[in-house]
């Protein structure tokens, strides 16, 4: 059994541990080597820890738990970018445990999001995802969720990787 329940900072070093195995797995070969190579569990749960203690935090955080800790997290808030009216609320991540990919976790997580968001005042979700990561994006398309025309670019360790924008309305 599953439960989808709001993170606590008791469940910070096994977030950041998917969070870092997450995107060690899903990332080769489309973020540079070193970057993952570099991103240790320590310096994410640092991260994390002061985000899980910041008064003013506007994201929300939600862990997939079995009854022996997380397997899943996900986040997600206010849309922090431009060029979307108002409204409009993002899922700032969503990583699975590499060793429970494909058993419902990741579908799981995000209908609770999207469950949590309308109530919260969204009325549809955006997300970013790296144009080459064709997994993410089947799995959000198979959710409901449309490339929007949106582009932006991040960079890794001195490598741009452009983003795409998903957006799906909720109501």
């Amino acid at each position: 059994m599953m439960d989808v329940r709001d993170m606590t900072e008791a469940d910070v070093d096994a977030v950041s541990g998917i969070r870092v195995r997450g995107w060690q797995a899903a990332y080769v070969g489309l973020v540079p080597q070193a970057y993952l190579d570099g991103m240790t569990v320590e310096d994410d749960a640092r991260l994390r820890r002061a985000r899980c203690t910041d008064p003013g935090a506007t994201a929300c955080d939600l862990v997939a738990d079995d009854g022996n800790g997380p397997l899943g997290w996900a986040s997600y808030g206010p849309y922090r970018g431009e060029g979307v009216p108002g409204g409009v609320g993002e899922l700032y991540a969503l990583y699975v445990r590499p060793d429970v990919i494909g058993q419902g976790v990741g579908r799981t997580l995000l209908a609770a999001v999207q469950q949590r968001a309308v109530p919260a005042g969204f009325g549809s979700l955006a997300l970013w995802v790296l144009r080459d990561n064709t997994r993410a994006r089947r799995f959000y398309e198979a959710a409901g969720y449309t490339a929007d025309g949106g582009e932006q670019s991040d960079d890794y360790d001195g490598v741009a990787l452009t983003e795409v924008r998903y957006r799906r309305p909720l109501k």
